[in-house]
């Protein structure tokens, strides 16, 4: 008798997503490139941020949020508010049309390196990861973070089924 058993793609697929000095801000933020699921066809996916802040006090909301995006037409790609599924600046319609898949609150004093996730993709889209998809991260943590790329990472691993 056969078993189906949770299985994992390559781990530590990077996310494109610049993070480089981006701002604090209540609606502007960083898109990531979309990441093409057709090939591949993972349930779901497993992402996780980490930001380094520049030195000084957590204010406003003192977090980096996460969100998804993602389209049901891989051939002429629909995303919402204003995505366009490059690695590029955005500003968020608000409120926004994205789900959240994760918040990395950033509570003392700044210059560290904050970490967030595992977080499943699929969840915030009903539990159906979309053909494409990608990730949108806002910081509102009162001040910039690290002007150094490295500083940063942004990765993601596929969650698909087997059979043993």
């Amino acid at each position: 008798m056969s078993d189906i058993k949770i299985a994992y793609g390559t781990e530590a697929q990077a996310v494109t997503c610049t993070l480089l000095s981006l701002a604090s801000s209540a609606t502007a933020g960083r898109e990531s490139t979309v990441i093409d699921n057709t090939a591949n066809k993972y349930l779901d996916a497993l992402v996780s941020v980490s930001a380094k802040l520049l030195t000084g006090t957590p204010v406003n909301d003192k977090a980096i949020y996460v969100f998804g995006y993602g389209t049901v037409d891989a051939t002429t790609p629909v995303y919402p508010d204003k995505v366009t599924g490059i690695d590029a600046a955005i500003t968020l319609d608000d409120p926004t049309q994205l789900p959240l898949i994760g918040t990395i609150y950033a509570t003392v004093t700044g210059g560290l390196t904050f970490k967030g996730g595992p977080w499943s993709v699929a969840r915030a889209f009903g539990g159906v990861l979309p053909q494409k998809w990608g990730i949108v991260v806002r910081n509102y943590t009162g001040f910039a973070l690290s002007a150094v790329e490295a500083d940063h990472k942004k990765i993601y691993q596929g969650v698909f089924s087997t059979v043993i």
